[in-house]
């Protein structure tokens, strides 16, 4: 059975990344389609070349002088060539990519040339056979992926050719026109792929040996996790954990392909399994991730007035200033909107005035500066009490609870704080249910 192996820009970012992968590409013959991201960074100080190709779209639209940026670019996988004797032309390339730049040049294009490059080095390196995004990932012009095409494409793909590598984070539309994914869209090329040639598992290769149960940067070495849900991760991918595109799950779902989180660096290691349904019942939690800098709007209506219309008028509003809503927390005669502060910045006096025309409101109350944290985990449905454990070490802690959510599968529950509390709340959840 095929496996499907994507390497991600820390996995692909130099010669001695390149000889990491060929090596892990060798040890199972089953691993027969590649994906690669664009080369991320080799150093702390080091720029991501997709980053330094939307640098060069912007320079080149605005007219200002871009040799500089485009030499560092073609720099970074000429490195590569060199390190590993290839003879891919990288100057012939790059002087064919210099005579199309202007000012018209489509972005989505520019952008895609990170992972085109460093594919076709990979697919030389591997002595693969080269297939590029454009003809496997078919869009609508709607921007809706043609799942009956790019399956159809991707299995012919592997039909044809034993063994193959792609670019990751693009596509095209019916005029071959090129389409980016969303950054970090080479995971759900990677999961596209999967899905349509039935993959036996989806490996994600990245710099970390898994997904952590907590932000390391809060929590002192935080507990890897061994197993866990796709619906789990999805709720902590929502709330910030970042490791795995949190569309990537979606496509696999059906089909129950498991994804792999694997560690280029250390292949060895364990890493985290994602799949439909875990086993493991060894931890109460799953996972905990939080954001901060939340707006919560909570409006009072006339005690006579039916509560249905007074919500659905102001979800309208919401809609009107496209203002997406992250949790709708209700008492009788109140209710809440929280959505994310950046979201009304720019509407917030606007959003305020036409929701103060809403008849039967009585009072709308602005709390600022909050954050939520979700804490996850299948077996929390079975363990009575987690919900006062929870609330009781944050009070123990002096941390005020200011928003409380639960969704009725008891798979997370969802705790607002203040901004300044946000630290200290997560630290203090992992030490009351790990630690």
């Amino acid at each position: 059975m095929i496996k499907v192996s994507k390497f991600g820009g820390s996995s692909v970012s130099d010669g001695t990344q390149f000889k990491k992968v060929k090596k892990i590409v060798f040890e199972d013959n089953n691993r027969k389609l590649i994906v690669v991201s664009a080369p991320g960074k080799t150093a702390i100080d080091d720029n991501k070349v997709t980053d330094l190709l939307y640098l060069l779209h912007a320079h080149i639209k605005y007219g200002v002088d871009y040799e500089n940026i485009f030499l560092m670019i073609q720099k970074r996988f000429l490195k590569i060539k060199e390190e590993l004797s290839l003879t891919f032309d990288v100057n012939k390339a790059f002087l064919e990519l210099k005579n199309e730049l202007n000012k018209n040049i489509s972005l989505d294009y520019l952008v895609s040339r990170g992972e085109y490059f460093n594919a076709l080095l990979m697919s030389e390196y591997l002595e693969f056979v080269f297939v590029d995004s454009k003809d496997l990932l078919k869009f609508k012009y709607n921007g809706q992926i043609d799942e009956e095409e790019t399956n159809r494409l991707f299995q012919q793909a592997l039909a044809l050719h034993e063994k193959i590598v792609v670019p990751g984070f693009y596509g095209s539309y019916p005029n071959q026109g090129i389409h980016l994914l969303s950054r970090g869209g080479s995971d759900l090329t990677g999961s596209i792929a999967s899905r349509a040639i039935n993959a036996r598992i989806y490996e994600n290769w990245t710099d970390v040996s898994g997904i952590l149960m907590a932000d390391p940067k809060i929590v002192k070495n935080p507990n890897k996790i061994q197993e866990i849900t796709y619906h789990e991760l999805r709720e902590l991918s929502y709330m910030g954990a970042n490791v795995l595109h949190e569309d990537s799950i979606l496509p696999l779902q059906d089909l129950d392909i498991p994804i792999h989180i694997l560690n280029t660096n250390a292949p060895d290691e364990a890493g985290t399994l994602i799949k439909k349904t875990c086993i493991d019942q060894t931890s109460i939690i799953t996972g905990i991730a939080g954001k901060k800098d939340f707006t919560v709007f909570t409006i009072t209506k006339n005690n006579s007035a039916k509560k249905l219309k007074v919500v659905q008028d102001v979800l309208s509003v919401f809609q009107k200033y496209n203002v997406n809503i992250e949790h709708l927390p209700s008492s009788i005669d109140s209710f809440s909107v929280i959505c994310e502060a950046i979201q009304v910045e720019n509407v917030f006096f606007d959003l305020i005035g036409t929701i103060n025309q809403i008849e039967d409101i009585t009072h709308i109350e602005i709390e600022k500066d909050m954050a939520l944290i979700s804490v996850v985990g299948r077996n929390m449905s079975t363990r009575p009490g987690i919900a006062g454990k929870l609330f009781g070490h944050l009070g123990k802690n002096n941390v005020n609870i200011n928003m409380i959510d639960q969704s009725s599968q008891e798979i997370n529950i969802v705790v607002g704080v203040k901004n300044s509390d946000f630290e200290k709340a997560i630290q203090t959840i992992y030490e009351a249910f790990v630690e």
